[in-house]
């Protein structure tokens, strides 16, 4: 769902990247605050970050300047929050664009709001349902994960849909254009992002239930008190 470099029409990059500005700020001080308070979280935080970053970096092609792939997001969502997943997509869209031209330094602003502020609100939205609703750990990380990827592709597809509207039909017509070239490949992979986000939540819950347990976001979840026992 990277938006390549150079795509966008100069004004549009600008105010996505306006707009993206103040959740990465938000960001750096959430995860500064969380590190202090939380030291013994940093492993898990890096942990998320590689899991963002090697998801979205297989990327299939799909709509002219752009790709589809999943985006790791959702998983840091669930344990972080929204705020610090904004930050960790930030730094890894940055290393993309520049070490794997996946992406753009021009589109960094626009692929952020997609990825790093969308899809992880999204994602966390649907884990605080989930668990409102009593649904069982691994349920509300694969409901998360799906809906935060395909809410990043529907932001995409809007976002060029508003840079390049329908001579004709308009935005409403070139959205549906986008959303349905981009749906092909997007949405078996949300699928598939959601179950890897349910082997790598089962992992964690395995090998790191005690650091698991020092997020306050995952607090109370009955998943998490009976870990050694997530299917």
């Amino acid at each position: 769902m990277h938006i390549m470099e150079g795509f966008l029409p100069p004004l549009h990059a600008a105010a996505w990247s306006v707009a993206a500005l103040p959740f990465v700020i938000a960001g750096v001080r959430k995860a500064g605050r969380t590190l202090r308070e939380k030291p013994e979280t940093r492993l898990l935080l890096g942990a998320c970050g590689a899991f963002a970053f090697v998801l979205s970096a297989l990327k299939l092609p799909s709509v002219t300047g752009s790709c589809s792939h999943p985006t790791g997001t959702g998983l840091g969502a669930v344990l972080f929050g929204p705020p610090i997943m904004t930050l960790i997509a930030a730094i890894v869209l940055l290393f993309q664009a520049l070490l794997l031209a996946h992406g753009g330094l021009t589109t960094l602003g626009a692929n952020l709001f997609a990825m790093g502020i969308i899809g992880p609100w999204v994602a966390w939205a649907a884990y605080r349902a989930g668990k409102a609703a009593g649904l069982t750990l691994p349920t509300t990380l694969f409901i998360s994960a799906t809906l935060g990827n395909l809410a990043t592709y529907v932001t995409t597809a809007l976002q060029l849909a508003i840079a390049f509207p329908d001579p004709v039909s308009g935005v409403v017509g070139s959205a549906g254009k986008f959303l349905a070239v981009f749906a092909v490949t997007q949405i078996p992979l949300a699928i598939v992002e959601g179950l890897l986000t349910v082997a790598v939540g089962n992992w964690l819950l395995r090998n790191s239930a005690d650091e698991l347990r020092q997020l306050a976001n995952l607090r109370g979840h009955a998943g998490l008190e009976n870990s050694c026992h997530v299917a």
